[in-house]
């Protein structure tokens, strides 16, 4: 089993430690433009090793020959947003990005699963499928892992429980449109509507929507620990092939009454991928916010159309 990463920097890197500690995989390749820092990451990790006790081999790289036969491959290339720039112009940079690396790296591994980080993240995962050519169930973005990894910290810091035992839903778009579920969140499968007043539970969902741009605030970058984390999970779900239901950036094509789109739903993922969407029951209101928050992914996706045509 092999897997590639691109982009070595902070969240790539982490998202190759991540998998190596699990020592599942055979060979993770951290590819990345820039001369010296994926072997120099990768070479690192494959020092800790002895420590650690895996025996998956990294190699670092800036040829994508190195990547080819790869099996999953994680996309984290991209541009954060600078000083100055618009999200127009983060939109046409990153998507510029994601279909070069994608086109590099799918040449030498056409049967490979595509799970995607690189931000705006339910456009980019559009964009990597489009410029990819893969059948939808081969191609996810990493979103709904990583916020519901941040609501289940939330309600297990303010009820004092380990995260062990929180099990929560989320879905929608990546941003402060998605749409955490209370009625899907349990902690021992006691409804954390019997554990916290709405108060609460509105200020913690609150809290969940703005969970990256918190720490963007505190430290001037975006968050890596956890969205790393988050990803690895996710090749982890599919390297294992263990039916692991996990709420994930997919395509639907009439789930939820949506269609043509990438957007948080839970799916069953195994070694095929994304082996089934599964639609549970919404209230109306919560149908109501799944629809503004797919409304909200089109117009990144109009935007984006309209960037690169005035850009032609």
């Amino acid at each position: 089993m092999k897997v590639t990463i691109i982009g070595a920097g902070n969240v790539g890197a982490t998202v190759a430690e991540c998998i190596a500690r699990k020592d599942m995989v055979d060979e993770i390749v951290l590819v990345d433009i820039v001369q010296g820092l994926p072997q120099g990451k990768a070479l690192d990790m494959q020092q800790a090793a002895p420590i650690h006790g895996y025996d998956t081999r990294i190699i670092g790289t800036n040829d994508y020959k190195d990547t080819e036969g790869s099996d999953i491959c994680v996309i984290t290339a991209g541009s954060p947003r600078k000083p100055g720039m618009s999200r127009d112009d983060l939109l046409a940079i990153n998507a510029k990005i994601v279909r070069s690396v994608t086109e590099q790296f799918v040449k030498g591994s056409p049967n490979a699963i595509l799970v995607v980080v690189s931000n705006p993240l339910d456009v980019m995962t559009y964009v990597a499928y489009k410029t990819s050519g893969f059948p939808s169930h081969r191609v996810m973005g990493m979103a709904g892992v990583l916020d519901t990894a941040r609501y289940r910290t939330f309600i297990a810091l303010e009820l004092g429980v380990s995260v062990r035992d929180v099990q929560a839903l989320l879905m929608g778009g990546h941003g402060d449109s998605m749409v955490p579920l209370p009625r899907y969140t349990t902690v021992s499968g006691i409804p954390i509507t019997q554990l916290l007043s709405k108060e609460k539970i509105d200020a913690i969902v609150e809290r969940t929507k703005f969970g990256g741009g918190e720490i963007v605030q505190l430290m001037g970058t975006s968050a890596w620990y956890a969205p790393g984390a988050a990803a690895a999970e996710m090749v982890e779900a599919i390297v294992k092939n263990s039916g692991r239901i996990l709420p994930c950036a997919a395509y639907v094509n009439g789930q939820y009454g949506l269609r043509d789109l990438f957007i948080g739903v839970p799916v069953r993922l195994g070694r095929k991928g994304v082996e089934e969407v599964i639609e549970v029951d919404l209230t109306e209101e919560e149908r109501k916010l799944l629809e503004a928050s797919a409304e909200h992914v089109r117009q990144g996706l109009r935007d984006l159309e309209r960037v690169e045509a005035a850009a032609s």
